[in-house]
């Protein structure tokens, strides 16, 4: 999405607001369905798998998804026999390992589903998973109440992205993960997703580690992993470039380590949008450390919607970032409004307070550094800026600060 300001907004904003406005809608029908005893987001016709299979007795072990029927030649769609192979895996008393080995495997929309009696699954792609040209629904794999997954292999999901992007025919995110917890996912890649990469929603530790997201530059709300209501994420040594955020955050979140990623092309590392929605809650424990930032619309980017709904923000850090041509690198703006149509004659209600900026340095395409723009009904508060070395390449830095005294140590752009 193209913005004239680091506040700019475009049709793609709308386009992804609209998106969220059905995902947060997703989480409240899955969250009430929980709460009320029902197994949440119900399966989509033959292509779910749903918890253990009565009497299918596997005892752990490798499940090569070729030996249920599966073949890797781009064609013979592989759905029926993962979702067989996921069954038996469910069931298993042991640990088992599903294979998807080289080859380029064909697979529609897939949930694989808990919870299940196997002390660990392990999901091994060693070969390429295409999606087909057009999925309904909004998810491609989904995985739902799963505790102790594994997915690894080095092998790549790729999404079909281009076939949709222009015509926003399917909005299917490649890999959702509700309510998983303790998961690792290591050493994939995700390409050309038709709509977001990963999302999380729900669970707790989880961990990135090693992943390759990619995308063009220019792909409509390809997020790279965006996530909400869970804790204790971790993103470590990944690298992730693609046509939105590459990490955005919802409410909800708690504990997020995102450590030695590269990320761009793209919108940046977000925090937000937040206060758009009823009973939001608290974004806390954010640590952004050692990350690479090149050729990305935003920086490091804080946003809530004015005069809309309570929430809070605490706790987030950001750490040791380099930025190489990064239109606007540093951002928190309270007056985030992608509609143009919201109400801006009100303050956004969202409290932000105990955020750091520390040791960012590199380039940066426009002369503002530094836009710090808070509620002028709770102005942040304790904010820190240290050691802020981002050069403009079009004139003399500067910085803007409204709302806010941040507390300033080392050099920074005058303005604030």
């Amino acid at each position: 999405m193209v913005a004239s300001s680091s506040t700019g907004t475009s049709v793609m904003e709308i386009f992804r607001a609209m998106f969220l406005l059905l995902l947060v809608a997703s989480f409240n029908v899955v969250g009430a369905q929980r709460g009320a005893g029902q197994p949440g987001m119900p399966a989509t016709g033959p292509a779910a798998a749903a918890g253990p299979v009565a009497g299918v007795g596997a005892v752990g072990g490798v499940l090569d998804v070729t030996k249920y029927g599966a073949v890797g030649d781009e064609k013979t769609d592989m759905t029926a026999a993962l979702v067989k192979a996921w069954g038996e895996a469910c069931a298993s008393t042991s640990a088992v390992t599903i294979v998807v080995p080289t080859g380029t495997f064909l697979c529609g929309r897939t949930d694989l589903k808990g919870p299940c009696k196997a002390p660990q699954i392990t999901f091994q792609v060693q070969g390429t998973i295409k999606a087909p040209a057009d999925i309904s629904g909004d998810t491609w794999f989904l995985f739902d109440n799963v505790n102790n997954l594994n997915i690894n292999g080095g092998g790549t999901f790729d999404g079909q992205g281009p076939t949709v992007w222009k015509s926003k025919k399917s909005v299917a995110v490649t890999l959702r993960f509700n309510y998983v917890s303790n998961a690792l996912v290591q050493g994939i890649t995700s390409k050309d997703s038709k709509n977001f990469h990963f999302i999380i929603i729900g669970g707790s530790n989880l961990t990135f580690s090693q992943v390759t997201i990619t995308a063009a530059g220019d792909s409509p709300n390809t997020d790279g992993i965006h996530m909400g209501r869970a804790s204790q994420i971790s993103i470590l040594d990944s690298s992730i470039g693609t046509g939105d955020d590459c990490i955005s955050v919802g409410d909800g979140i708690s504990g997020l380590t995102v450590t030695n990623v590269t990320c761009g092309p793209g919108h940046g590392i977000a925090i937000g949008s937040l206060g758009m929605y009823p009973n939001e809650s608290p974004v806390k424990g954010i640590h952004v450390k050692n990350c690479t930032l090149t050729n990305t619309l935003n920086g490091l980017r804080i946003k809530s919607w004015p005069d809309r709904e309570v929430c809070d923000a605490s706790d987030i850090h950001f750490d040791d970032i380099i930025m190489n041509n990064v239109s606007f690198p540093i951002i928190i703006d309270q007056d985030y409004c992608p509609w143009n149509t919201c109400n801006t004659t009100g303050p956004s209600k969202v409290t932000i307070s105990d955020v750091s900026f520390t040791n960012i340095q590199g380039t940066s395409g426009t002369p503002e550094i530094i836009h710090l723009n808070c509620s002028s009904l709770h102005p942040c508060q304790n904010v820190q800026l240290s050691n802020i070395d981002v050069k403009s390449t079009c004139g003399p830095a500067t910085s803007v600060c409204v709302n806010v005294k941040p507390t300033i140590s080392g050099n920074i752009p005058p303005g604030c």
